[in-house]
């Protein structure tokens, strides 16, 4: 019983954090930018130029892909493919970047969805089998569809998930 109590905790601070963001978070609407990729960087990070002129490097909110520039990590399975279709989305591309609850992450980087005109690049990444989820609160907004969309490339042996057979 005692080993119960903080999930118990934790399942309610959640649901408390989840709740306060209803359908998709207030930011996941209200924040929008315009920018232009100058590169793409790895499978779920980019670097682009802000309308203004500011350049950052942005990172995809609730997907993560094998690494392949990490320092001192070696190139994972599947990295290169992940980085080659992220590249094929976003390169030289205008995007619209959507912010959720958090602007930025530890390292300083923009958090965002990411969309290349009607491409919902983060969306893609996971359904084509290119990234695994990856859900940090509060940034949530998408974490439902993306788990439902990565059981399906799992079930369907896409992308990452085929490298194993």
């Amino acid at each position: 019983m005692r080993t119960a109590i903080p999930w118990v905790v934790f399942a309610a601070a959640l649901a408390a954090l989840l709740a306060g963001h209803g359908h998709g978070g207030p930011a996941a609407s209200s924040t929008t930018m315009r920018a232009r990729v100058l590169r793409v960087v790895d499978g779920d990070t980019i670097k682009v130029r802000l309308e203004g002129g500011r350049t950052e490097r942005v990172r995809y909110i609730g997907v993560d892909t094998p690494e392949s520039v990490k320092p001192g990590t070696p190139v994972q399975c599947f990295a290169k493919k992940a980085s080659h279709f992220n590249t094929s989305l976003v390169t030289g591309r205008e995007v619209t970047l959507r912010l959720d609850a958090e602007e930025r992450d530890r390292y300083g980087r923009l958090l965002a969805y990411v969309y290349a005109d009607d491409t919902f690049v983060n969306r893609a990444l996971v359904a084509r089998g290119y990234a695994r989820t990856l859900t940090i609160p509060p940034n949530v907004a998408h974490a439902d569809e993306f788990a439902r969309l990565a059981r399906h490339a799992r079930e369907a042996g896409l992308g990452l998930w085929r490298a194993g057979e």
